[in-house]
């Protein structure tokens, strides 16, 4: 039996003619195999040229070296019988990270000799396997040196024929258990602090003599610690016991930290400094028994690097791992999920300075870790630190997973005083927004299914708007996410129909539906603070405003928007109290569309209805005259005559949605939906609850939101709805937008807008109807997916908020949808 890793190397070893190929082929996959032989077809079309053995060679380190760095399982069929090949393959592996095994075939001389006589290609004579075989035997004796993690030799051709292979896992590979976890930061002997910890977490410990030997969790959750378990707190042994006993009853699971390695090495007799507590814990460790001790030092001493759960969708590491570490195992791996990677200086305090690691991640895992204490714990790019310095008299904070809720509880004293002044947090202000936080290609992780890939080429194009046209950043919370129209319909006349919305609801497996009226005017966010001294508390903005309301884009509606917000704030004082919030997030629709799109549609839509008013009246004048005459006119005439119809039809659908305003008389806003208040995303909350609440708005200045809500079960209900569509756009409405009626995880449209036949001639031009059949075959697939995108990275911005993340972090994927939105521009401008 042959056991090798998951993610390894597997190197054969034998001479030409071993029967390497064959047991390749017996036991590996076709693509995890790259032979010698393929490489040197590939270089010169015969595998047989030995003078192309260099270039065939370069190539087969470069495919390995591919495949171990995307985490692939692979196999080298070579030869290997001399020292430097089989160096060089160990090198790769260690530079990818992942283990080496070799496997030997000790085949025959004579057997060898034979099956290579026996095939044509085989050109050269026995002098070539002796040859190999003497190289073969000189590195039986040392190969186990070479540094390979295991050396497999089958010797003769019964032992070739019944191998069998089976696969382990590595040891960091912990993706089966599935949580829920109570991931703990360093504890640094602070026992005390700890139960506390584990019963404000709903943990039941079990005591013995006294002391505190296991602890297990009612709803069946597991404890993770991040290591630095031990050192300079009063009670390193009553923390080893308790964890101990949690990890032998399967409640636990623990890391090493650097702490606990170097108490391993001072208590394996190893020449240590004794520095940075490691005396209170060899004092501890003395006034207990040794069998204690011992069970302790073999506890610590097999504690690994780190562990990937969860499907590989978190990572606990004591200081930290980048995604290129996650899952493999070397040297260097360990050495930076101990002590985190360092930039060679020391500080004033004549520490080492830590590397930022966390700030250039952009891994699909969460990485959860400690090691470096902070005042309070924050998440950078999908990672957060959970050492709050207990220890030196901050707190001791355990984050549940995977509901990313933080707890902490606070130190009983100053248990040892620190070298270096427990951190202000992280060193940049967090409510201040740097360039660098956006600039460049990015990826964006959300919490809600997907993650976003944004380009450097859109993200400059953004930069400009942010940078030019945008609010106050310190306001743009959330931006709108496009919204996709449904499939083309079938229907005679029609480009879009309610029909073909409900029916890929209902494909999606959604049952309920709510149909809002889709009102013409600008897409509005409003975030809006009950008094100027709130939205300085809350969003850092101290120049005495109260709010913002800006576009899709984020641009302000109006030069001063003051009168605007002050009226807002006034019409949602129910709110306050509704929500138990002084602050609140709005998605809207500001009335009329010309309000904002004046200068639009003078332009680019008044200009075509009075140019066509004008002269296609004209046009149907003369071609009747020219009919009058006997000329054969007939077919241009009827067409000119549907194009001037056309053109009042288009003239009245854009003229429905202006009206004439003077500063603020006039303008309506329609809020549809609450995006987000004090400690909550309430986006995520069903539409009922939405519009419920929203109808307590009473003020001249709301327009409310008319909807229906549809079972998709029901034919009646359906047929009401198509109905209440039909009514809406034939007393010139533009549409409705057709939504689940709570929040559906998955690739599953947030909202469907369903236009009226009249309103689309505003988007495709008055003769749109002659063009249907052209139109439906229009691409709806790009829409689509930005709209999931957008979606998905608005709901984490304002989930981001709700939990009082730094404004940079809630910034960040605000202005990914920004960047979404914008042409790209050539990235060297």
């Amino acid at each position: 039996m042959i056991s090798v890793p998951e993610l390894s190397l597997v190197v054969l070893v034998g001479v030409s003619g071993s029967g390497k190929s064959t047991f390749a082929a017996k036991h590996f996959k076709q693509t995890q195999v790259i032979s010698s032989d393929f490489c040197r077809g590939l270089v010169a079309d015969d595998e047989n040229d030995q003078s192309a053995t260099p270039a065939a060679f370069d190539l087969l380190h470069h495919i390995v070296g591919v495949r171990l760095a995307r985490g692939l399982f692979t196999v080298v069929d070579a030869t290997n019988v001399q020292y430097a090949a089989r160096r060089s393959l160990i090198d790769l592996a260690k530079k990818h990270d992942v283990l080496a095994d070799a496997i030997v075939l000790d085949t025959p001389e004579e057997v060898a000799i034979e099956r290579n006589a026996g095939r044509s290609e085989r050109d050269f004579g026995p002098g070539v396997v002796i040859r190999q075989r003497k190289d073969l035997r000189r590195s039986l004796g040392k190969i186990s040196r070479d540094g390979f993690r295991k050396v497999h030799v089958l010797r003769g051709l019964d032992a070739i024929e019944n191998a069998e292979l089976s696969y382990e896992k590595a040891w960091t590979d912990k993706r089966e258990l599935t949580g829920p976890f109570d991931v703990i930061g360093d504890i640094h002997g602070c026992r005390s602090e700890l139960e506390t910890l584990l019963g404000t977490l709903g943990w039941e410990i079990e005591r013995a003599d006294g002391k505190a030997v296991t602890a297990q969790h009612p709803a069946g959750r597991t404890a993770v610690f991040v290591g630095d378990l031990v050192d300079r707190g009063p009670d390193s042994p009553g923390v080893l016991r308790l964890v101990m006993g949690m990890v032998a009853a399967g409640t636990a699971i623990c890391v090493s930290g650097n702490h606990e390695a170097k108490l391993v090495r001072a208590l394996n007799g190893r020449k240590v400094t004794v520095a940075h507590g490691l005396k209170e814990s060899l004092d501890q460790f003395a006034a207990e028994p040794p069998e204690f001790v011992e069970r302790a030092r073999t506890f610590m001493e097999g504690l690994i690097s780190h562990y990937v759960l969860d499907g590989g969708r978190l990572v606990v590491a004591h200081a930290g791992l980048k995604e290129a570490y996650h899952g493999r195992a070397s040297g260097r791996v360990r050495s930076f999920a101990l002590y985190g990677d360092t930039t060679g200086e020391t500080d004033e305090y004549g520490l080492p300075v830590r590397y930022p690691w966390a700030e250039e991640y952009r891994g699909r895992a969460m990485v959860v870790y400690g090691h470096t204490p902070t005042t309070k714990p924050e998440w950078i790019n999908n990672t957060i630190c959970l050492d709050t310095g207990c220890v030196f008299g901050g707190t001791m904070t355990a984050l549940r997973y995977p509901e990313r809720e933080l707890v902490s509880v606070p130190a009983e004293q100053i248990w040892y005083a620190s070298v270096k002044p427990l951190g202000g947090g992280p060193a940049r202000d967090p409510g201040m927004l740097d360039i660098g936080d956006v600039q460049g290609t990015r990826h964006v992780e959300t919490r809600f299914g997907t993650r976003v890939k944004v380009m450097e080429e859109n993200a400059a194009a953004a930069l400009e708007i942010m940078s030019r046209f945008a609010v106050d950043p310190r306001w743009l919370v959330y931006l709108p996410p496009t919204m996709a129209p449904p499939e083309t319909s079938t229907l005679d006349g029609y480009l879009e129909h309610p029909h073909e919305a409900f029916e890929e609801f209902a494909a999606a497996g959604v049952t309920e539906v709510v149909c809002e009226e889709k009102h013409m005017g600008s897409r509005a966010v409003a975030v809006l603070a009950r008094t100027p001294e709130v939205a300085a508390a809350r969003f850092g903005v101290t120049d005495g405003s109260a709010g913002a309301v800006y576009t899709r884009t984020g641009r302000p509606f109006f030069d001063d928007m003051a009168p605007l917000v002050d009226r807002l704030r006034e019409a949602c004082e129910p709110l306050w109290a509704e929500l138990g919030s002084d602050w609140v997030a709005l998605d809207c629709e500001l009335l009329p569309w010309s309000a904002k799109a004046g200068e639009l549609i003078r332009s680019q839509y008044a200009s075509v209805g009075a140019a066509a008013r004008a002269a296609l009246p004209e046009a149907v004048s003369v071609l009747e005259a020219a009919a009058g005459r006997g000329l054969d006119v007939g077919g241009l005439l009827a067409r000119t005559r549907r194009r001037t119809d056309n053109a009042a039809l288009f003239r009245d659908a854009y003229a429905r949605y202006c009206w004439p305003v003077d500063g603020l008389d006039g303008v309506r806003v329609a809020p549809f939906q609450i995006l987000a208040c004090e400690g909550r995303a309430t986006a995520l909350e069903p539409h009922a609850w939405h519009l419920s609440k929203l109808a307590l708005l009473d003020s001249p200045l709301i327009t409310p939101t008319r909807h229906v809500f549809i079972s998709l079960d029901s034919p009646e209900s359906r047929a009401g709805a198509v109905d209440w569509w039909s009514s809406l756009t034939a007393a010139g409405g533009e549409g409705m937008v057709v939504k689940p009626a709570q929040y559906v995880a998955g690739r599953v449209q947030p909202g469907v807008k369903v236009r009226g036949r009249e309103y689309l001639r505003i988007i495709y031009g008055p003769d749109y109807t002659e063009s249907l059949d052209v139109l439906r075959r229009r691409f709806l697939g790009k829409k689509r997916s930005m709209a999931l995108r957008e979606y998905a990275l608005g709901l984490e911005a304002l989930s981001r908020l709700a939990e009082g993340d730094a404004g940079w972090r809630v910034h960040e994927p605000v202005f990914a949808v920004l960047a979404l939105e914008s042409e790209p521009v050539d990235p060297r401008l």
